[in-house]
């Protein structure tokens, strides 16, 4: 095996002497890159944010920002970084020597106070800057900034500025001090790359490849099969590995409670858990494909998965995050398990004796076990076509976004004729395991979509489960936002109907 190697900033640096659990962010800090900040050790808040070279979905290349304080910088081998130092123009010696237009932007706007959030800031925002799809509907002035300060008033949707830039980018980054609406200036300022920006010619070369990896320091090893085949025979010889992909779970444990792996497999980026097919009869997604991959991808066409993804943690946490990893921890507050259980989803399950398909309301077995046995893993999850014409995701929590829900609801309707056909209901945040709300079910199958029936079928609902009291809600607040999720959809589809 080669040496374990990352290139940050353009400059080849061996991963050794770092053990195999050692984050990116500690990786970097330890190197002198004090750019990136440890905040909250679990990737809420988004001071340690840097660029990494991904394969693109319209390009070569998209760079994408994510967590270094979650990943595994042994993850990293082979892969190409760039941190907020190595973004604007730099001297032989590697000095700054003119700042990025993303920084020049958040300087003239007075976006930094502190200044300890701005980092990372600066790299979610300059992932967005050189997102392909990002039009710009104006062209801003990075010079002095008076230009695009006015169009920046001009009226446009709240979440999206004039020149195309999504605010979702920054969601999962915190500020204390500064306040946002300058960020959000600066944000919207920014106008196209320019045509010798060296991060924006990246992007029409191809991304590093996945490197084999077997690095091990101190007793404990990362290992990244190339294969399938190879990471499944390495599971059955290793059944106490831990299997990393975006690592967004993992990491927090790592950071908040000390876990260590003996041994690791990285499967993140083995080819047969990337894949995303639709076939005449299902869609297909490789359990190892980032979420904001998927939303890419899917582009709406599954509209319970497209309500799903904006409310699931943060863009940085969905650029890493997979539904493999979502299913695996077996939590009973994942935000994906209701979605992909009112979708009728089913996972395939692959080990060295070959695969097998479960159906998802099976694969539960108790609070964060499941059917899956210690030398499987998930390879795909398969979602069933046609999809109900009539879906919902509800997602209580205290705060809109970036959050832990208390209560997930998801809903999978068939109406024709105002009569329910069909009808599936996932439910998160009221039992030990994600569940289908059965009951709730019969009670509206065959019945008309109307008043009395939702009355009905809401009292039913609220009963599903058995909602704990704890700090995030009350079990008489959890079943009372059952009922009033029902209430709340047929609300909905019945505005949508005389609309």
């Amino acid at each position: 095996m080669v040496e374990a190697r990352i290139t940050v900033n353009g400059k080849v640096t061996p991963i050794s002497p770092a053990a195999p659990h050692t984050t990116v962010l500690d990786f970097l800090r330890d190197r002198g890159f004090t750019g990136s900040k440890e905040g909250c050790a679990e990737g809420e808040c988004g001071a340690c944010s840097i660029m990494v070279a991904r394969p693109g979905v319209e390009q070569p290349t998209d760079w994408i920002a994510i967590n270094a304080c979650l990943v595994p910088v042994a993850s990293l081998d082979g892969q190409e970084i760039v941190t907020a130092e190595g973004l604007g123009a730099l001297d032989g010696s590697g000095a700054p020597t003119e700042l990025h237009p993303v920084q020049k932007e958040m300087a003239v706007r007075g976006g930094s106070q502190c200044g300890y959030c701005t980092p990372g800031f600066v790299c979610s925002m300059a992932s967005e800057y050189y997102r392909p799809t990002r039009c710009a509907a104006v062209s801003a002035d990075n010079g002095n900034g008076v230009q695009a300060a006015e169009e920046t008033t001009e009226s446009h949707d709240h979440e999206h500025g004039p020149n195309g830039f999504d605010l979702h980018s920054l969601s999962g980054n915190l500020c204390r001090c500064t306040g946002y609406r300058p960020i959000r200036d600066a944000a919207f300022a920014l106008g196209e790359p320019a045509a010798d920006d060296k991060f924006a010619q990246r992007r029409e070369q191809d991304a590093p490849a996945p490197v084999a990896t077997e690095y091990s320091q101190d007793g404990r090893t990362f290992r990244r099969p190339e294969t399938l085949a190879e990471a499944v025979r390495l599971l059955r010889e290793r059944p106490d590995a831990v299997l990393v992909a975006g690592s967004t779970d993992w990491g927090v444990e790592v950071n908040i409670r000390s876990r260590r792996a003996d041994f690791a497999i990285a499967i993140d980026r083995l080819p047969e858990l990337r894949g995303l097919t639709v076939e005449s009869d299902h869609i297909e997604i490789g359990a190892a494909v980032p979420l904001t991959e998927i939303e890419r991808r899917l582009d709406g066409s599954v509209p319970l998965l497209a309500q799903l993804f904006p409310q699931f943690a943060s863009r940085l946490i969905r650029n890493n995050a997979t539904f493999g990893g979502n299913l695996g921890t077996g939590s009973p507050i994942g935000d994906s398990p209701p979605a992909l259980l009112a979708l009728g989803a089913s996972v395939v399950l692959a080990s060295a004796d070959g695969e097998r398909v479960v159906d998802l309301a099976d694969y539960f077995t108790g609070y964060r076990q499941s059917v899956r046995r210690a030398d499987e893993l998930i390879r795909a999850v398969r979602i069933p076509l046609p999809l109900a014409p009539v879906t919902a995701f509800h997602k209580i929590a205290k705060r809109r976004f970036d959050d832990i829900s208390s209560v997930a609801v998801a809903f999978a309707l068939d109406i024709e004729d105002g009569v329910v056909l069909e009808a599936r209901i996932g439910l998160g945040g009221v039992a030990a395991t994600p569940i289908r709300a059965r009951d709730t079910e019969e009670a509206l199958v065959g019945k008309p979509w109307s008043t009395e029936t939702v009355e009905a079928a809401a009292a039913i609902l609220q009963g599903e489960g058995t909602p704990m009291n704890d700090h995030r809600a009350s079990s008489e607040y959890r079943a009372a936002m059952l009922g009033q999720s029902l209430k709340k959809l047929y609300a909905q589809t019945t505005e949508a109907v005389l609309s």
